[in-house]
């Protein structure tokens, strides 16, 4: 809160947030100790149906939240057709695997490759998707996993060392 209350202050950069933010939090800090506009008054709880917090959730929280997804799913596409034009043999493994799976996760999957005997059931597509999801998508997790801990460390030893002072507003480090 005090980064938000000397940014008003001194009228830096983006003051206008710092407004919608501190106004956001103090509405719902109301909301939720005072049981504004609850119906079992304020031994009740803040999220029965009526009050305001619970209102608020629902009819601000909740649609914001879809408006972030609906972006989501547009940059997702967006990226994913960057990364899927077959211009070298990554991109080309990457698409067919991406099609293998979504193709895997269908019955229309199952019904083409239904018919191969179950002596040869690797070759089933949903088999080729679970295996695809099992080997090396989770080799790639295990490594995101590791670089966001590595990550934790250094930046926390940034954070404990005083080397890292951002996060207090300051944009000289």
């Amino acid at each position: 809160m005090r980064i938000h209350i000397n940014k008003l202050r001194r009228r830096k950069k983006d003051w206008g947030f710092s407004i919608v933010t501190l106004g956001g939090f103090f509405i719902m800090l109301a909301a939720g100790l005072l049981k504004i506009g609850n119906p079992g008054g304020i031994a009740a709880s803040p999220t029965t149906e009526g009050a305001l917090l619970q209102e608020i959730f629902t009819y601000v929280f909740l649609p914001l939240q879809s408006t972030m997804y609906a972006l989501l799913a547009f940059f997702v596409a967006s990226a994913s057709y960057r990364a899927f034009r077959a211009k070298n043999r990554e991109a080309t493994i990457l698409l067919i695997a991406a099609f293998v799976i979504l193709l895997g996760r269908t019955p229309f999957g199952m019904m083409l490759t239904g018919w191969i005997p179950e002596s040869f059931s690797v070759l089933q597509v949903p088999n080729m998707a679970i295996w695809i999801m099992n080997s090396p998508n989770l080799a790639g997790q295990r490594a995101i996993m590791i670089g966001i801990g590595l990550g934790v460390i250094s930046m926390s030893l940034r954070l404990i060392l005083g080397i890292e002072r951002t996060y207090l507003g300051d944009d000289s480090a």
